[in-house]
């Protein structure tokens, strides 16, 4: 289905087509439910038949019926409800798994944790992602179930005398239908402010925590526990307004309810005058019209809430409708071999249809063993060659060939499996350095984890060291080098591995000494394996096949021995790069 077509429908309606895979077992859900609500009106209506018919001495054999009766029903009551919850919830957790998986999978593929802040992403992928199951469980089931027991109520009331089972049936269409309209209709623009006051506050509280350090510094910290506090305040007024909302609704329900009951007493006092209707069916009409309330009661509450749940779905949405940085096209069929090793023909690259190109006409052979170098001033497009070539973006024009195949008919795991390596910002997780580099390699026994510690010269001692949130408990240097340590292993250095290692920027924060003994290892540690090395630190360079330099996007060879103090002629420079390679 188009983008546009899955945008242009009601999120509540996309939320419910997530459950179809498991429609058959929501519907025995919701027929316990029928039956658990139904078996609770007719207790009451036996109780009062016992009750009224007791009175009347009526043969013992009746009174045990009804005996017999009311437990059976109490005992399916507790049963029908218990079925009810199990397979309601079933379905809505299994639903909400599905939905999350998506959801993964889809920011796995769309970079849309790029795209939104971090504190509001969290939010779409826990609270929103829940509303699917709220929406199943509280806004679905009940209006099913009273739908179902609400007709044969009617029915029954209707048998027994019916201008009453007609104001019943006026009495459960106002309470179950028009307050829950006017509750949702009511609620729609509180759910839209209170799903965006909650991504506000988590936004803005999730900022202020990683941020805390850099704000105690400048002497921003009060203000931004300012902005904190008002998030709060505005969710607080936002959640206050929802909850006088339920109390309306709440209070029409009961209004409605007592007026109904008023109502068939008083039509029921008449007919027992008129002759027209007994006293014990009174009792059993009057008792029912009183139970029968009990079904539409959450009604109000469950619309009431559509309104945040419609908003939820949305930004749910938002994040499952974001298209993929990357697609896979179908290989053209009269294309096959190639040379071997990486060839890049006319590439270029931007990062919106307004923006300057990144990569602008780039030509580039990275033949099997071969070590190359890319330098370049900030803003020349480095890292996005290294995104086209870990397969975090799709070229914009030109063509990328890894042993002949363009990578673009590739999946993109497939290319990540022979090009690795190391992108800029790497990202350390929670947890020991072991349990870092193991991520790369699951089966990497402690000897050869110790080894590749060395060979980016990292203490062998940190293994079991734990490198704290983001890897805050190491300092620049550590982070960076054990970031390399893993694109050594995932490269498979001392055995079979990836062919093409590529990193950007290793040397960052390195010192001098290190930095070149580093390079040394990664050269002796790399051999006979193609090495595309991206830098800004032109120094050390005279180990590589071959240097190139990316200047405006654009290529220019150098020399593979370059003088130490070797740069770039200003005029070479470019004049404006992207905004956001900038920032790279």
């Amino acid at each position: 289905m188009p983008d546009t077509t899955r945008r242009a429908r009601d999120p509540l309606l996309r939320m419910v087509a997530l459950a179809r895979p498991r429609g058959a077992r929501f519907a025995l859900g919701v027929l316990a439910g029928a039956v658990a609500t139904g078996s609770g009106v007719a207790l009451l209506v036996v109780a009062a038949w016992l009750i009224a018919t007791a009175a009347t001495s009526p043969p013992l054999t009746a009174l045990s019926v009804a005996v017999v009766a009311t437990r059976a029903l109490g005992v399916t009551r507790g049963v029908a409800r218990y079925l009810e919850r199990l397979l309601t919830h079933d379905a809505a957790l299994r639903t909400l798994a599905d939905a999350r998986a998506r959801v993964y999978d889809r920011l796995a593929h769309a970079e849309a944790v790029h795209r939104f802040r971090a504190g509001d992403l969290v939010t779409r992928l826990v609270s929103d992602t829940d509303a699917t199951q709220d929406l199943l469980v509280r806004g679905l089931t009940p209006p099913l179930a009273a739908l179902v027991t609400g007709a044969g109520v009617t029915l029954v009331s209707g048998a027994l005398f019916l201008p009453g089972g007609l104001l019943l049936a006026a009495g459960l269409l106002l309470g179950g239908v028009a307050v829950p309209l006017a509750a949702a209709a009511a609620g729609r623009g509180p759910g839209r402010r209170r799903a965006a006051a909650r991504a506000r506050l988590s936004t803005t509280l999730v900022e202020t925590l990683h941020g805390a350090p850099d704000l105690v510094a400048y002497g921003a910290l009060p203000a931004a526990l300012e902005r904190v506090t008002a998030a709060d305040a505005e969710l607080t007024r936002v959640e206050r307004r929802d909850a006088g909302l339920l109390g309306l609704g709440a209070g029409a329900s009961a209004l409605l309810a007592g007026l109904t009951l008023w109502g068939t007493l008083l039509l029921g006092v008449a007919a027992v005058r008129d002759g027209t209707l007994e006293a014990v069916p009174l009792a059993v009409l009057v008792l029912t019209a009183l139970a029968a309330f009990e079904i539409v009661a959450p009604l109000p509450a469950a619309a009431a809430r559509l309104g945040a749940v419609r908003a939820a779905g949305a930004r749910l949405f938002d994040v499952l409708d974001t298209p993929p940085a990357v697609r896979t096209r179908t290989p053209e069929p009269h294309v096959s071999g190639g040379a071997p090793g990486l060839r890049i023909r006319g590439l270029r690259v931007r990062y919106g249809p307004r923006e300057p190109w990144a990569l602008d006409g780039v030509d580039l052979d990275v033949p099997p063993g071969r070590r190359i170098a890319v330098v370049g001033p900030s803003g020349s497009g480095k890292s996005t060659l290294a995104d086209v070539l870990f397969r975090f973006r799709d070229p914009d024009a030109g063509t990328v060939h890894l042993d002949g195949v363009d990578v673009t008919t590739m999946a993109p795991d497939a290319v990540r499996a022979r090009v690795t390596g190391m992108p800029q910002d790497p990202h350390v997780f929670a947890g020991t350095v072991r349990a870092n580099l193991r991520l790369a390699r699951p089966d990497a026994d402690d000897d050869e984890l110790l080894a590749v510690l060395r060979r980016v010269r990292l203490d062998t001692g940190l293994l079991d060291t734990e490198a704290g949130p983001h890897g805050a408990r190491l300092s620049g240097g550590m982070r960076v080098r054990l970031a390399l340590a893993r694109a050594l292993l995932v490269a498979g250095a001392d055995g079979p591995g990836a062919p093409l290692l590529v990193l950007d920027e290793p040397t960052t924060h390195l010192d001098p000494d290190t930095r070149d003994a580093v390079l040394d290892d990664l050269l002796s540690a790399t051999a006979g394996r193609s090495l595309v090395l991206i830098t800004h630190d032109r120094s050390r360079l005279d180990g590589f096949d071959e240097v190139v330099e990316l200047v405006g996007g654009r290529v220019r060879d150098l020399p593979a021995h370059l003088p130490a103090d070797f740069s770039a002629p200003a005029q070479a420079r470019p004049a404006t790069i992207s905004p956001v390679e900038a920032q790279r």
